[in-house]
């Protein structure tokens, strides 16, 4: 910010001394023209500075903010795809079939002579 300032500031002051030195103006007008035009040219350059720094701010979060809705919606395919592929029945294959239970029966439970 301070480079802009400064940078602006003299290209004012630089603009207007030439101007007021080639229209054969005195020297001491001249001086307060382009003292002016510095502070005029710095406050324009600094306002202008933070119209682009805002801009640049703003793009940046809406790039993100894009880059992020992209993300969520290929999870979303991807998810989609994902339950499609599971909810398809699988080709016909008979069902596992299921151990047969033993014929002895549970062996009985101690007893007590008391």
């Amino acid at each position: 910010m301070k480079y802009v300032v400064l940078s602006s500031g003299a290209f004012g002051f630089l603009l207007v001394a030439v101007a007021g030195f080639t229209a054969e103006r005195p020297v001491d007008l001249v001086l307060r023209d382009a003292a002016l035009a510095c502070l005029a040219t710095a406050f324009l350059g600094r306002w202008f500075w933070g119209v682009l720094d805002r801009a640049f701010a703003e793009t940046v979060s809406t790039r993100r903010a894009a880059a992020e809705a992209a993300e969520l919606a290929a999870e979303a395919d991807e998810a989609k795809k994902k339950d499609k592929a599971a909810s398809t029945p699988a080709p016909a294959t008979p069902p596992a079939a299921r151990p047969a239970p033993s014929p002895r029966n549970a062996a009985p439970a101690a007893v007590s002579s008391r």
